[in-house]
């Protein structure tokens, strides 16, 4: 029947990442339902905290989707109290896994979003689903911990695995790297703090991880894996710098601010995408001045 009619349910919609992932997939023709922790209006979207099992339960027997995308998740790194990464990012995925099973129905694909973070701060160069974790925060540790319970219901639910690397996009909080100095250069600072201006990573756009999130749940050779969602290229921050001051004509003064250099830092964080090459084959991505531009313009 193609995409037309199908219902997938979105956890987390109301996020940064969510909002994207709505798109791409109404875009492919799903109905969407959405979960979140926020009141919004739409006979489709429900306002369900994830540590409420029995509500989660009864959502997902009405709702019956044939696709789960789970993307709700607390996610900064530097939230204050590690007992809510735990209580979300474990307790209430496992709630969801409980309430999918039992539905009544079983669908199609679980997609659940890890991070990237769970392979932490010890190793370098390009980093594959094989990479041993150390996590290195409570974020990357309940990450981890997600991924080592879903296991428990792989026999029972069709799961996949995302570990995207960072990504960054129009819509993303200013408490993240690339938002803020988007920002910076929008009002035309003088001068921006930054931490280690010679560390790479990966900075992907958030339309690009949608467009696989949507591709990953239409490939059934990827249920039961792990899956890399990276590019494969980094940028160091001072060439996210210099790229912003090319695009905007503003010249801008770099100071590092020990306060925010993190100590034993990984000098280069990038992904291997074989795996997600070898399911997905190729695919077109925004380069990062284009993602860049599309945040100064926004």
């Amino acid at each position: 029947m193609g995409m037309a009619g199908k219902r997938v349910l979105v956890t987390g919609i109301g996020g940064f990442t969510g909002r994207y992932v709505q798109d791409e997939l109404q875009a492919q023709g799903y109905r969407v339902i959405g979960i979140g922790s926020t009141p919004e209006a739409g006979a489709d979207y429900h306002q369900v905290d994830l540590l409420d099992a029995a509500k989660l339960k009864a959502v997902l027997a009405q709702a019956q989707p044939d696709v789960v995308v789970h993307l709700a998740a607390l996610a900064f790194v530097a939230h204050g109290d590690a007992d809510d990464f735990y209580k979300v990012n474990l307790i209430g995925t496992r709630n969801l896994l409980e309430a999918i099973a039992a539905s009544g129905k079983r669908p199609e694909c679980v997609l659940l979003a890890s991070s990237a973070n769970v392979y932490g701060n010890t190793s370098e160069g390009l980093l594959d689903e094989a990479t041993p974790p150390a996590p290195a925060n409570d974020y990357a540790v309940s990450k981890l911990a997600m991924e080592y319970m879903a296991g428990v219901w792989k026999e029972r639910l069709p799961i996949v695995i995302t570990r995207p690397f960072n990504y960054t996009g129009v819509g993303q909080a200013g408490n993240f790297l690339i938002p803020k100095i988007v920002e910076h250069f929008r009002r035309k600072a003088e001068v921006i703090e930054l931490g280690n201006l010679d560390v790479w990573r990966e900075f992907n756009d958030v339309r690009t991880v949608a467009h696989l999130y949507g591709r990953l749940i239409e490939t059934p050779q990827a249920i039961g894996q792990t899956v890399n969602v990276s590019s494969g290229q980094a940028w160091s921050l001072r060439e996210v710098v210099a790229l912003c001051e090319e695009l905007t004509g503003h010249a801008i003064r770099l100071e590092v601010n020990p306060a925010f250099v993190r100590a034993n830092e990984v000098r280069t964080l990038c992904g291997n995408n074989a795996r997600l090459r070898g399911l997905l084959g190729d695919w077109q991505a925004p380069s990062l001045r284009d993602t860049l531009q599309w945040m100064l313009e926004a």
